[in-house]
């Protein structure tokens, strides 16, 4: 069995090491983190896409246990008016539903049923150099100690550590919001009618459901200048509270209800992208998720195309003839699809709206639902071209 270190124990690299080891390869995740806890704050929504890539690596059950479905989404205006309400995905199957979840529990989930499993998981491994040669890759943590293996990803998220190794003038860069995240309870609305409510606001784009128990999950994207380091980091909740509010009040929405209802779970972040065409690999080395094609939160898209590489990439590893020609057909067939979300995405989050095929700066082309639908079933020979 070839063996492959995956860096980053999170969504990317928890699913990309379930994926190589139902392949039949040997799978180990090495995490800077000293425990599975990652991103406790903020939450995100698995769309069917995501749900679908679960289902292949038979890990629905773990995740559906998880968070609350999601149905249908609703669109309100400034005034309050509903302008629309449509079915979501694939609402019909209960597996493909979107989900809504916290994404340290998604996180967590994923790297238990690793370990479940078999695959090795070791926490409070920090990477600080990648080396290969003709024979293999060779990690090497900040405690001293390595790891070798025939393949390295790097599943290490936005800052990833893996891509500065061989890319290092490849940075993260600001997508033109910044994005808040919070939990209201008491706020009087509807309980568990799988609905996502999305309110174009004046100043602010915001959405929100209710679970189940009647938490309010919202995020509230807001434009302009981004806001320095340290002030996303230290800022406390009553802060982000009273910044967000008087945007808010504008409008005649729930959205300034929901906020004020909000006690301490506030996070606030920058929308951030990867730029389309940066490399994702170095020889024995590949990068994967945020890592490689992290995208403006515009679209919702970011954990559910993460899982779709790790499906994509172990398959195939396990149905074309070697290494080069695996990780060439991965990008061939991954590149299109994540780089076509960035753009979309990021016209989103800079106000220019989804770009017309035709027109300057259009969003590369990607595979369709069907196509979508077999790269991610699990039988589907991947070296056979359609």
């Amino acid at each position: 069995m070839a063996r492959v270190l995956v860096i980053g124990g999170g969504i990317a690299g928890a699913a990309t090491a379930l994926a190589l080891h139902r392949a039949g390869l040997d799978a180990r995740v090495y995490e800077a983190h000293p425990d599975s806890a990652e991103d406790l704050g903020a939450f995100l929504t698995l769309a069917s896409n995501g749900m679908r890539a679960l289902a292949a690596l038979e890990v629905s059950a773990a995740v559906t246990a998880l968070g609350f479905p999601l149905t249908s989404m609703r669109v309100l205006d400034g005034a309050g008016t509903q302008v629309a309400q449509v079915p979501l995905g694939e609402a019909a199957d209960p597996l493909l539903r979107y989900r809504c979840l916290r994404r340290g529990d998604l996180g967590s989930a994923l790297q238990t049923e690793a370990v479940r499993r078999g695959v090795t998981v070791r926490h409070g491994a920090r990477l600080v150099s990648v080396e290969q040669d003709a024979d293999g890759v060779t990690a090497r943590f900040a405690d001293g100690t390595s790891a070798s293996g025939d393949l390295l990803i790097g599943a290490d998220g936005l800052n990833s550590a893996v891509r500065a190794a061989f890319a290092p003038a490849v940075r993260p860069r600001y997508a033109g919001q910044q994005v808040f995240y919070g939990y209201a309870s008491a706020v009087g609305l509807p309980a568990g009618d799988a609905r996502i409510t999305m309110v174009r606001g004046s100043a602010a784009a915001f959405g929100f459901a209710v679970s189940p128990e009647g938490e309010t999950y919202w995020f509230a994207r807001v434009g302009g200048d981004p806001l320095p380091a340290a002030e996303t980091g230290d800022g406390t909740s009553a802060g982000w509270r009273e910044t967000l509010l008087p945007l808010l009040r504008e409008d005649d929405t729930p959205a300034a209800d929901i906020v004020a209802a909000t006690g301490d779970d506030v996070l606030v972040t920058r929308a951030t992208e990867i730029p389309p065409g940066s490399p994702w690999r170095s020889g024995r080395v590949l990068l994967v998720g945020d890592a490689a094609h992290a995208a403006s939160p515009a679209t919702g898209q970011g954990a559910s195309m993460a899982l779709e590489d790790a499906v994509v990439l172990a398959k195939c590893l396990r149905d074309l003839p070697g290494t080069d020609a695996a990780l060439a057909r991965y990008e061939e067939l991954r590149r299109p699809r994540v780089e076509h979300n960035i753009t979309v995405s990021g016209n989103i989050s800079r106000g220019l709206g989804t770009p017309s095929p035709a027109g300057r700066g259009a969003a590369p082309s990607r595979p369709g639902e069907e196509e979508l639908a077999r790269l991610l079933d699990w039988t589907a020979d991947l070296s056979a071209r359609p």
